[in-house]
């Protein structure tokens, strides 16, 4: 029987424009549009870590092969892609994968679009390069149990999200499978991501995670392609990467179905909120609960969020704001909506009702009915206790965005545009939306690039 990363890394060399489904790309044009307006809404001078990252490449130097999106100057592809897919996860509003637990767009596409950009690769290649990589990033997740992954303080996007970079570089880099086995088994060596992420209040560390995967997937690519040696079973040997990061894995999800499923990409929500996606159905419920009862945040007197108890230490009074259920929930409740940049200022500081509901709001870990329903559904009930004595419940778990219940394309355009003209004229951002509409047909990706690596911050 041929090895696990045998046909996984030919799976991947194989993938071209004839093989890969066309329902998958028309898709992918949808995440790749969205995925657009929350990169650029991510060089906004408020998010800190798409500035600093920037500096601190920008002083290394090297060589002008790909663009930093958010400012006009080029560096070498790895440099370039570690920026860029930093970015990619900084406002919380990429696509994402419920049951994986994943945010694999935040890391693959930037890694596409930087290489694209490179080598003068076509905008349909970007596209394929993309879902390639979703697909491989998601049956990595899969077979790892990313439960169990968060049980033990890894993130999941971060350790299969190098795998992930690996398969989108791969194929875009035309390197063999002799040499993707090697690379797949560098980027091993490579992978990390703590979940101590959640300690820093800066919302920094967090998107430096998808950063670090593209950064190490591209770089053990590069390897690879010049015939750097690695290993050759890095998920059939004796010390595999599966036996290394979980406790309860099966390599099932990795060969199942492949190149006829793509649940990578097509399982992906498009989110309506800027946060952890844990929170997403639980602010559905909360919004039906205000409109379908006339309620006031004033009128609420506590709010008690009941969340798989698996799940529930990432939202339960997180340091980050992005991830506490403390701090999204009372501001969604005072301002009837939830915009990235409230993820970076704390409106418990200067707003008296949203602090008096963050000092009023619990999360009750849930040990049965929702803990397993968890991670396929981010299941959860909200009650709002009233002041005058009243109290209203609503459980929610598949959250607006999530294939099961999609966006419209009207919610989706209105997203984009909300997004791009924090940091756009109109002007800009017309030509933005036109561009990536049709990056399908692009002979290349430069009017994509020269755009997002000109945008003025000074205005």
């Amino acid at each position: 029987m041929e090895s696990i990363t045998k046909s996984l890394a030919k799976f991947i060399t194989n993938t071209s424009s004839q093989t890969i489904p066309l329902n998958v790309i028309n898709y992918t044009k949808t995440l790749t549009f969205d995925a657009i307006g929350t990169l650029v809404a991510a060089t906004h001078p408020k998010v800190t870590s798409g500035k600093l990252i920037t500096e601190f490449v920008e002083s290394q130097g090297g060589v002008n092969e790909a663009s930093i999106i958010g400012k006009k100057i080029k560096v070498g592809i790895v440099n370039a892609v570690l920026v860029n897919s930093t970015l990619g996860y900084a406002c919380d509003m990429e696509p994402h994968h419920p049951e994986a637990i994943l945010h694999p767009i935040a890391v693959v596409f930037p890694t596409s679009l930087s290489i694209c950009e490179a080598y003068n690769l076509k905008g349909y290649d970007l596209l394929i390069a993309t879902a390639l990589g979703c697909e491989i990033i998601y049956r990595v997740s899969m077979s790892m149990d990313p439960k169990k992954l968060y049980e033990l303080g890894f993130h999941p996007s971060a350790i299969c999200g190098t795998f992930g970079a690996v398969a989108s570089a791969a194929y875009l880099l035309n390197v063999n499978t002799k040499q993707t086995i090697k690379a797949l088994g560098l980027a091993a060596l490579q992978t990390s991501g703590l979940m101590a992420w959640e300690d820093d209040p800066k919302e920094d560390a967090r998107p430096f995670q998808m950063g670090i995967a593209a950064r190490n997937g591209v770089t053990a690519t590069l390897l690879a392609k010049n015939n750097f040696g690695g290993p050759d079973r890095i998920f059939d040997g004796g010390h595999n990467v599966f036996k290394a990061f979980s406790r309860s894995y099966s390599t099932k999800p990795m060969i199942d179905k492949l190149g006829l499923s793509w649940d990578g990409v097509m399982k992906l929500a498009i989110k309506p909120y800027s946060c952890v996606s844990f929170l997403h159905p639980a602010l559905d419920a909360l919004d039906k609960l205000l409109l379908e009862n006339n309620l006031k945040s004033t009128d609420i007197d506590k709010i008690i969020l009941s969340f798989p108890s698996s799940g529930s230490h990432c939202i339960d009074n997180n340091p980050l704001k992005s991830h506490c259920a403390q701090y999204i929930l009372p501001v969604f409740a005072v301002q009837g909506k939830l915009e990235f940049l409230d993820l970076f200022e704390d409106h418990r500081k200067n707003n008296p009702e949203i602090s008096r509901l963050s000092n009023s709001t619990i999360v009750v870990p849930d040990h049965n009915k929702l803990e397993k329903l968890f991670p396929k559904f981010y299941a959860c009930e909200v009650t709002l206790k009233l002041k005058n004595g009243k109290q209203f419940s609503k459980s929610s778990k598949i959250a607006r965005g999530y294939p099961e219940s999609p966006l419209t394309e009207d919610e989706i355009i209105t997203k984009f545009n909300n997004l791009v003209k924090s940091v756009l004229n109109k002007k800009e951002c017309d030509k933005l939306f036109e561009i990536s509409r049709n990056i399908a047909d692009a002979s290349n990706v430069n009017n994509l690039v020269n755009l997002l690596s000109n945008i003025n911050l000074d205005r």
